[in-house]
């Protein structure tokens, strides 16, 4: 089989392939050097080490390395913030047990950050790339499409709104900073869900 078909939805027990043409990967299994779905999922192949594999179809959501998530930021401290995972961006459940991940100062944004409060507060909705899943979920809000989402006043807790060079509360005008993700305002449904603090 070529690596074409490797968006192909396939049912347990589905042949993959052979032993000879792949290396069993995860969701397959090798029987008598012939390789089998043994989930239901889209079948991949990884061209490099030509291994077959099978994403599930409905799979428990995760963090892996360079998935991109969203998370609130609960607490700000001087070197990082601290984030609690409410989804990852391909998914629309959360994912279980709500994991905590951290953004370093250095990794916040591109360039020198003086003071970390100044890029986030408590109640963010933030969009981050994960740098490491494990043991420790660290993440990064450097690029220009991500950062923070969604935000409220400090003052008065009302959603700011994107103004020119700063947010801005329509309800008290109160004006704040914050390292603004290029899609500010969009929040997936399944994040906005997974916090109730923020209307979906």
């Amino acid at each position: 089989m070529s690596s074409e078909a490797r968006d192909t939805l396939v049912i347990p027990g589905e042949l993959l392939g052979t032993a000879e043409e792949f290396v069993p990967g995860h969701g397959t299994y090798e029987d008598r050097g012939k390789i089998y779905a043994c989930l239901l999922g889209h079948r991949r192949v990884d061209p490099s080490d030509r291994a077959v594999s099978v994403d599930a179809l409905n799979a428990i959501p995760s963090v892996h390395d360079d998935d991109l998530v969203y998370g609130r930021v609960d607490e700000v401290k001087s070197a990082m913030a601290i984030v609690t995972i409410l989804t990852a961006a391909t998914s629309q459940r959360p994912v279980p047990g709500a994991p905590e991940g951290t953004v370093h100062i250095s990794k916040a944004k591109d360039g020198y950050t003086e003071a970390l409060s100044d890029e986030f507060a408590p109640g963010d909705l933030i969009v981050a790339r994960v740098l490491q899943s494990h043991p420790s979920v660290k993440l990064s809000t450097a690029a220009s499409d991500l950062g923070v989402v969604a935000a409220r006043c400090q003052s008065c807790h009302g959603l700011l709104g994107r103004g020119d060079k700063e947010l801005r509360c329509p309800r008290c005008g109160n004006r704040e900073h914050r390292k603004t993700a290029s899609g500010y305002g969009q929040i997936p449904t399944a994040a906005a869900k997974s916090d109730a603090r923020t209307p979906a």
